[in-house]
């Protein structure tokens, strides 16, 4: 018998005792984390350093391949992008289109679902009309799953998720419990002809957001994804072909939680090179400021047009703080095409390494 995808709430028991117990460690680290976001007042040094791990990791469970070296350059504008670093780049987009539209809204619609998924594939296909679609196996080219292919069906099942996402009176399982359940009932209604993946692990993001698990998108979840790629597929198809919930759920839960915590130790990190550059900037140069701090912390690799933007300053004292801090040692100064660009080292080593 093939098995066929219905609306939720599914007739089932998901919070096995495996489960229950997983679910307190889990919400610890969520509650730490959404802590410490909050010890770093610019979101946008978080946002523009996690976020953009989170899209490198992401694309890569797509097999879109990139380097933390050709993601930071491409933010300089200074050389035409590849189609990987482009894809990475509408990644980042992607995420904060769907965050911004999350706290305008105070919910996850299929409005802001569509948005995301076109601000990802550049294109406004929408849910798929048309029947054909098929998940195959990468070596072998068989089928192992045939998404809902009636166009009705899809725009039904898709209305239905929604509901389940934003009305909480329709199951009472925990929030994580809930998020992997909305996570396979969304990749089993694949309901876009590209960018379902991206798209999912996406949601999985902002709903933890809805639900005051977090408060930013900073929980890179596609790093245990794809550390555990073939689990991921396995444990997915598990569900369809055994009902193997337990395993599913206890997957997405851990992920969770380890990313929650890898990502705790880097913000620790990251507060450690912002307090350093801080003092080592205010202690020595009379140029310090803020809002400099922020900029250097903001983009990875910086450069003048960046520090007039954000500083108010006029280009030639861009150049001049940018160069001295860079003749010192603090940064270092690398040519690109006709332009010149300035690595906040540390930062970066702190990142790649993570990568």
């Amino acid at each position: 018998m093939v098995w066929k995808l219905i609306p939720l709430p599914y007739d089932v028991e998901l919070e096995t005792r495996t489960i229950l117990k997983q679910l307190p460690a889990a919400h610890a680290a969520l509650a730490e984390l959404k802590g410490l976001a909050y010890s770093i007042p610019n979101h946008e040094i978080l946002l523009n350093t996690l976020a953009i791990q989170e899209a490198k990791d992401s694309s890569a469970v797509e097999n879109i391949i990139t380097t933390h070296d050709e993601l930071f350059k491409s933010d300089l504008e200074f050389e035409t992008l590849s189609p990987a670093i482009k894809e990475v780049q509408n990644y980042v987009a992607a995420m904060k289109r769907g965050f911004a539209l999350l706290e305008e809204r105070g919910m996850v619609t299929n409005k802001t679902i569509l948005e995301i998924q076109a601000t990802l594939e550049g294109n406004n296909a929408g849910f798929r009309k048309l029947p054909g679609t098929a998940l195959k196996n990468a070596q072998t080219g068989e089928t192992v799953y045939l998404p809902p292919q009636d166009a009705n069906e899809i725009l039904a099942l898709m209305g239905n998720l929604e509901e389940f996402i934003n009305r909480p009176e329709l199951s009472d399982y925990d929030p994580l419990v809930k998020m992997a359940l909305i996570h396979f009932q969304f990749e089993s209604i694949h309901p876009f002809y590209d960018g379902n993946g991206r798209t999912g692990r996406i949601l999985n993001i902002l709903y933890l957001i809805q639900h005051g698990l977090l408060k930013l998108p900073i929980l890179y979840l596609s790093s245990h994804i794809i550390q555990n790629k073939a689990d991921y597929y396995r444990l997915l198809q598990g569900v369809r072909e055994n009902g193997d919930w337990e395993n599913w759920i206890s997957y997405m839960i851990r992920g969770v939680e380890n990313t929650a915590r890898e990502t705790i130790v880097l913000i620790e990190n990251l507060k450690v090179l912002l307090a350093d550059m801080k003092n080592l900037l205010r202690d020595n140069y009379k140029f310090y400021s803020q809002e400099l701090l922020n900029n250097l912390f903001k983009h990875p690799y910086t450069k003048i047009e960046f520090v007039v933007r954000d500083l108010g300053v006029s280009r030639i004292t861009a150049a001049n703080y940018l160069n001295k801090l860079a003749d010192d040692g603090v940064l270092r100064k690398e040519k690109l095409g006709t332009g010149n660009y300035y690595v906040n080292e540390r930062l970066f080593s702190l990142l790649s390494q993570k990568g």
